[in-house]
């Protein structure tokens, strides 16, 4: 299987602080794995996420997509991936679709063509009631969703996802999982980070554990759990950081 992402030796330390967010890390994505970045807030892994999409610097260390180094091929690889901040980057005051054509617009994606895939995306996310509705009194789970089709439009190869079903209600967190699931299975490589072991042991195809800015183990969430006799990634993730 093709490594769509590399990363050797990962080092950044943010101004001031007295330790590093990434302390070495080292992992492979390969392309058209579901992989999710696993650890409790303060692990490294939006950290992470951030210098692969090129948002963060970082001090020392090798970061490759597709065979791109970030720090030189920058616009080259911004076409391939698609990012889901954390935070909703939407403008609140723009309706559902006009945020969706600002978006996509950005891609350079003729209007006839924007407009088809904004439609099929609606209609998959159960959103095409709401597309005449400005943004800003949507609730928490439907941003998420059109953040998350504001994404897709350029139908990208490698989806970025810092904690995409954070806080959103029951509904919204299923139709996310649902759509994310369906991309997978069409081919798309797709890097979530998550805090929610049971949520990413039942989503993704492979997990790399993060502790203190390094991977402490990665492989197959069976796998992984079946070698060291617990019960769950949950159990593996205290197993493997446990001081006492």
């Amino acid at each position: 299987m093709k490594n769509i992402i590399h990363i050797q030796d990962l080092h950044k330390t943010y101004y001031r602080a007295s330790h590093p967010s990434v302390d070495g890390l080292t992992l492979q994505v390969g392309q058209g794995m579901f992989f999710g970045l696993l650890g409790p807030n303060g692990a490294g892994k939006t950290t992470t996420i951030s210098i692969l999409c090129g948002l963060l610097s970082f001090d020392s260390g090798q970061v490759m997509i597709n065979g791109l180094d970030v720090r030189h091929k920058l616009a080259d690889i911004k076409p391939l991936t698609g990012i889901v901040p954390q935070d909703i980057a939407l403008y609140p005051e723009l309706t559902v679709v006009e945020n969706l054509r600002f978006f996509g617009g950005m891609y350079g994606l003729p209007a006839d063509e924007l407009n088809s895939r904004i439609a099929i995306y609606l209609q998959d996310f159960g959103l095409t009631s709401h597309h005449n509705k400005k943004t800003g009194i949507l609730s928490g789970g439907m941003k998420r969703q059109v953040n998350l089709i504001a994404a897709l439009l350029h139908r990208p190869q490698l989806l970025f996802l810092d904690e995409p079903t954070v806080g959103v209600d029951v509904h919204s967190r299923q139709v996310i999982l649902k759509n994310l699931q369906n991309m997978h299975q069409n081919g798309m490589t797709i890097v979530y980070t998550s805090h929610d072991m049971k949520e990413a042991e039942s989503l993704c195809s492979h997990v790399a554990l993060v502790h203190h800015g390094r991977v402490v183990c990665s492989g197959v969430p069976a796998d992984l759990i079946s070698d060291a006799s617990v019960s769950n990634l949950e159990e593996l993730f205290i197993k493997k950081t446990w001081q006492g």
